[in-house]
């Protein structure tokens, strides 16, 4: 079987978990992308954490708990074909919600962990305006000394980068690599160092994340008035 094949045949067989409004009344998305060893039933209880009443929340469960098998400073080629697997995991998704009539730029690509490492490299590999990318203690796929580049643009998609200053899996010079790249690639990014913090998801960042929530619901409010 060639790889394109395997990919989109386990792309198609990962589980998908939602909650919120269903996608025919929904105004806007958030694909949220759990950690190794995490599952799609926990990442989705942030639902209730961002709780907003024209969202749809959507989330995939990675095959045995991990979307690739190595660290995401690995060599990537270490990480294959999981990695490519993970990515078009992502990408069917935002088809779907696109068919629904929710494009990506009414989607917010949230992930912690090793979710936030694949919904980062999603955005930066796949640059277009998004609603919005939130990485919690994550940062851009790649062994030090990676390029990162792109034919698109994130033209002004807001990002949030949020981290440990000495998270012990994800090392903060990595995550300010990756707010420059993602600068580079025309985001407004905001990237934040919490000192001494554990590898978890913290309060500021929830909130955050609920402005951005927040700024896309009234700009599709905007939009909707003008319309």
């Amino acid at each position: 079987m060639r790889r394109r094949d395997q990919v989109r045949e386990a792309a198609g067989r990962q589980d998908l978990l939602a909650t919120g409004q269903p996608l025919d009344r929904a105004r806007a998305a958030m694909v949220l992308i759990h950690g190794r060893g995490g599952t799609a039933l926990d990442i989705l209880t942030l639902a209730d954490e961002l709780a907003h009443p024209g969202f749809a929340y959507l989330a995939p469960q990675a095959d045995g708990g991990s979307w690739y098998p190595y660290s995401f400073m690995a060599p990537i080629k270490d990480n294959e074909p999981y990695l490519s697997v993970a990515l078009a995991t992502v990408a069917a998704i935002l088809l779907d919600l696109d068919r629904a009539g929710i494009g990506p730029d009414r989607t917010i690509l949230l992930g912690f962990s090793q979710g936030a490492c694949l919904a980062l490299e999603f955005a930066a590999r796949y640059a277009l305006r998004y609603g919005g990318v939130a990485g919690l203690s994550g940062g851009l796929i790649g062994p030090e000394g990676t390029s990162w580049k792109s034919k698109g643009s994130l033209a002004g998609t807001p990002v949030l980068l949020g981290c440990s200053d000495k998270d012990p899996h994800i090392p903060k010079e990595r995550v300010l690599e990756s707010a420059d790249v993602l600068r580079r690639l025309g985001a407004e990014v905001t990237a934040h160092l919490y000192p001494r913090l554990g590898h978890t998801i913290n309060e500021d960042e929830l909130r955050r994340v609920r402005a951005m929530m927040a700024e896309l619901a009234t700009g599709l409010v905007a939009d909707r008035r003008e319309g």
